[in-house]
């Protein structure tokens, strides 16, 4: 792997010191986008998610923070003052998007665009709150929380620890708001087979070219767990789903918002007011990685054995896990539905509303790689999404050249506008989301895949593809800021962007990096052919060790015996690492064999000469 992701992490965290500090010193938030509960959020991540989630990256206690890590945000504050500084930045952020009585708040803000080039948003229809500022202070919230407790413990100053408890308890207010707000954002959609929806859902699945109806009946079959599960959902539900009637179908995931029709969460949380709904009760694929991409944060072992959650926020939690594995069941089994070609593999994925386009191919595929993570002997599968993520980069055209007037490069600039049903009901004219982080996000599925499989052979090739994409990423920063994304720097008929920092997909290449530093973290591959060949060399390097040591006489010189002492500890460094290491055990059985034979040549030698 090229990327090095301990290196352009630390590259990375410099400029966003440089790009987010007046001359005074003082944290300057904003970027290309105005000010917001999503991209401050992300400028945040930028900082907080490495240092949460990659162990050498920590910034909460100054007597262990690396020397490195420590230069790259100096701008910021030494070690001792750099954990002070993330503690008045994180507590402003979450004083800024709480109201008066601590209601906290997750407007899209900024992020909404009108899907009429003649109309504006209204003002009201900025402050709608929107899946991904859920999504984004759940991740936001757990690494605040993960970060307090550890800081906590070396806190001595009074009037710090009562800043620290202060933010701490509005994060952790924070994240039961937004674990409610995605309970209630989830949506069923139930349609007719007959209808514009159940008849594309229908050609998207029929690969081999069935007949409607065996179609129908196999995906009811398919489908039935599912329509279990979703029967017994009861928070947040809104008007009761007809699953029942063999003539119907149905999908499942994220609104880009909180439904018009969602109930009030009753819960012990003090979260204030739960706003009303007027998103669309329908899933949307991209809000529906971006809630199960967060959801997943939940139940890491970070959050478990630091006790992130309370009690009632475990509650919450396991409903939000029950949806969940309905939606990766859903959409794995929609997407590798039939015996032949899978629906993923014939790109681009097509909504049921009639939208195509290879991005929804990449979500598809994210959920995919989501379930499978959790699957002994996957590897066949993995490979057959391996062969669909290098397929996306060559069509995204970011390994293979663009030709003049390419429609591939709107998948980067100006990005793939989702329109958002239910936002006009308030005034003001629909609303649209754009999603424009294709590269990273391929980026980071492509090395998930790669940490996933079993196969050495295909994860090289995988790995290979993932330099590549980071190639095509790092000639995407902007020359002056080293931040993201100036599109025009690999496509250049594109006009140039804003200069300013999209935090937007900078946080999303920052999420790429911490990936690609989980891959390398993560133990080798162990290949069934090493470990048996590697156990035949020890067997034999054992035996002959055994017998030297019974020919070997008891006056033997400190240099023979020093050559058996050194054989005996690598033979019992060999055993110990086998199961996880057994091309290093190989090398340690060799070498144990050498230094034997070295042994028993000397022997022969003397007995000639005698």
């Amino acid at each position: 792997m090229r990327i090095q992701p301990r290196q352009q992490l630390l590259e990375t965290w410099r400029a966003v010191a440089r790009s987010s500090l007046t001359d005074s010193g003082e944290w300057l938030w904003g970027g290309r986008q105005e000010r917001g509960s999503i991209s401050d959020a992300e400028q945040l991540l930028c900082l907080m998610a490495p240092a949460t989630k990659i162990e050498t990256f920590d910034l909460a206690n100054p007597d262990e923070t690396a020397e490195d890590v420590a230069d790259a945000l100096a701008a910021v504050g030494d070690s001792v003052e750099l954990p002070r500084r993330l503690v008045e930045m994180i507590g402003s952020y979450l004083r800024t998007y709480s109201e008066e009585d601590g209601t906290p708040t997750f407007a899209g803000g900024g992020y909404f665009r009108s899907a009429d080039p003649q109309r504006e948003p209204t003002g009201q229809q900025r402050e709608l709150e929107v899946v991904d500022s859920f999504a984004m202070s759940v991740q936001l919230t757990l690494a605040i929380l993960g970060f307090i407790r550890i800081f906590r413990s070396v806190v001595t100053r009074d009037d710090l620890r009562r800043d620290v408890e202060d933010v701490e308890a509005m994060a952790s207010v924070r994240l039961s708001a937004a674990m409610i707000g995605l309970l209630r954002s989830f949506a069923v959609n139930v349609f007719d087979v007959d209808s514009v929806e159940g008849s594309t859902l229908c050609r998207t699945v029929n690969q081999a070219g069935q007949s409607q109806r065996r179609i129908v009946d196999q995906l009811n079959r398919e489908l039935r767990e599912i329509q279990a599960g979703l029967r017994d959902l009861t928070i947040a539900v809104g008007e009761p789903i007809d699953l029942d009637n063999p003539n119907r179908l149905f999908e499942c995931g994220w609104s880009w918002g909180v439904r018009h029709d969602a109930q009030p969460v009753e819960t012990t949380e003090p979260v204030k007011r739960q706003p009303d709904g007027v998103a669309q009760a329908a899933p949307y694929l991209y809000f529906t990685v971006v809630a199960l991409d967060s959801i997943q944060d939940l139940f890491t072992e970070r959050t478990r054995i630091l006790g992130l959650l309370n009690e009632e926020q475990h509650r919450l939690a396991r409903a939000l896990q029950v949806r969940w594995d309905l939606t990766q069941s859903y959409w794995t089994r929609i997407a590798s539905f039939g015996s032949g070609r899978w629906p993923l593999e014939d790109i681009p994925w097509r909504t049921t509303d009639k939208l195509e386009s290879d991005y929804f191919t990449l979500l598809v595929t994210s959920i995919m790689v989501q379930a499978l993570s959790g699957q002994a002997a996957a590897d066949l599968q993995l490979g057959r999404v391996a062969s669909v993520l290098e397929d996306l980069a060559s069509r995204a055209r970011i390994t293979r050249r663009p030709f003049a007037g390419d429609p591939a490069v709107q998948l980067h600039a100006p990005g793939v506008s989702i329109p958002l049903e239910g936002s006009e009901d308030i005034g003001g004219p629909r609303l649209a989301w754009l999603a424009s982080d294709f590269s990273p996000q391929l980026q980071k599925r492509t090395l998930r895949v790669a940490g996933l499989l079993g196969n050495a052979e295909r994860r090289a090739q995988l790995l290979d593809l993932s330099d590549r994409i980071w190639d095509h990423l790092l000639s995407r920063r902007h020359p002056a800021s080293q931040l993201w994304d100036q599109p025009n720097e690999v496509y250049p008929h594109l006009s140039p962007d804003d200069p300013q920092p999209s935090w937007y997909y900078t946080e999303r290449v920052v999420e790429a990096l911490v990936t690609a530093a989980q891959v390398v973290q993560s133990p080798p591959l162990r290949s069934p052919q090493a470990t048996i060949l590697a156990a035949d060399l020890l067997a034999e390097a054992e035996h002959l060790f055994d017998q030297e040591l019974l020919i070997a006489s008891a006056d033997a010189g400190p240099a023979i015996t020093a050559v058996l002492q050194a054989a005996r500890t690598t033979l019992r460094r060999g055993r110990e690492i086998l199961p996880d290491r057994p091309g290093t055990a190989f090398v340690l059985a060799s070498e144990v064999l050498r230094e034997l034979d070295k042994l028993t040549a000397a022997r022969l030698s003397s007995a000639r000469m005698s």
